[in-house]
């Protein structure tokens, strides 16, 4: 029979706030370390030592599946009802939660890979009238007429697409020289529905409730304060209207402030919903809709939500 574990030692281990955020996944879930890692936002080396302190005090255990390592609780015993008296007392408590049940749909989306590995051979071989432009174009014939804000539209290209089958487009964007140029190929082009306005996203030059569709491409990690910008999208919509997100996933590649002059180093699915949910949005939805081949491999998330119709 084994040892019982020293009460003190499960008190030491239990103590620390990264250490115990992991035992309250663990009384949950089975987690692997990466898994662990993206829930908690720590780095592999800091995840580990935890988890082997965890272990060294008999709260946790291991086992090994190729080359991952899954850990689970031990049992909780009499630290169970402390455990639960630490998760309402912990600010991280819910945000890891919610985390945790993100971690876990993944793992259930087994058509997410089915469906990368289909668009990743889209273009690689040649087929007569087959494109991304010729898809684009047909689902956009196919967008209901509406009222679009195009929020850090920039030149406008997505602007001039949407703006096919739109109501009405009306693209945002801070700088003159862009506005100016997109407003002028929208003239030259005969886009009578574009509208083109001088204005930043965190304080957006539409009334209140007048769009019915709010769309950022490649703009929230322009925005100083995110939160501001979504909270902006969701003033402007009307009650019912869904909010669009394209940006980059959360990535280590420093050169993107300097080369792109971006002010978030991408985002990642969490902090994109806790953006949506704290500005008031409901059935809120993240994808990974891409990854570049070629390095620094930026992946793309694609965010939805509605604001709700009363």
């Amino acid at each position: 029979m084994p040892p019982k574990p020293s009460i003190l030692k499960t008190l030491r281990a239990a103590a620390d706030p990264i250490r115990l955020r992991i035992l309250l996944l663990l009384q949950r879930e089975e987690l692997s370390v990466a898994e662990v890692q993206e829930i908690i936002g720590k780095g592999q080396s800091h995840v580990s030592t935890s988890l082997a302190q965890l272990k060294q005090a008999g709260l946790v255990q291991d086992r090994r599946t190729g080359k991952n390592a899954f850990y689970r609780l031990n049992g909780t015993g009499s630290l169970g009802p402390l455990l639960e008296e630490a998760a309402a007392e912990l600010p991280e408590a819910e945000r890891d939660r919610q985390a945790l049940d993100l971690v876990i749909r993944k793992r259930q989306d087994r058509m997410r890979r089915y469906f990368d590995e289909l668009a990743g051979k889209f273009g690689r071989q040649y087929v007569p009238g087959r494109s991304w432009k010729g898809l684009a174009e047909a689902l956009l014939k196919l967008m209901p007429r509406m009222v679009i804000a195009d929020l850090g539209a920039g030149e406008g290209t997505i602007s001039q697409l949407m703006a096919q089958r739109a109501e009405k487009v009306i693209a945002i964007d801070n700088s003159e020289k862009m506005v100016e140029f997109g407003a002028d190929l929208a003239r030259r082009n005969g886009i009578a529905n574009l509208e083109y306005r001088l204005g930043d996203i965190e304080a957006v030059p539409i009334d209140d409730a007048t769009v019915d569709l709010a769309f950022l491409s490649q703009a929230l990690h322009h925005a100083p304060h995110p939160e501001r910008a979504l909270a902006e999208a969701w003033r402007i919509l009307k009650p019912g209207g869904r909010v669009a997100i394209l940006d980059l996933v959360q990535h280590g590649f420093e050169e993107a402030r300097e080369m792109y002059a971006d002010l978030w180093l991408g985002f990642s699915e969490m902090d994109i919903r806790r953006y949506l949910e704290s500005a008031g949005f409901q059935n809120i939805d993240t994808t990974v809709v891409n990854r570049e081949p070629d390095p620094p491999h930026f992946e793309t998330i694609l965010a939805t939500a509605e604001k709700p119709a009363s």
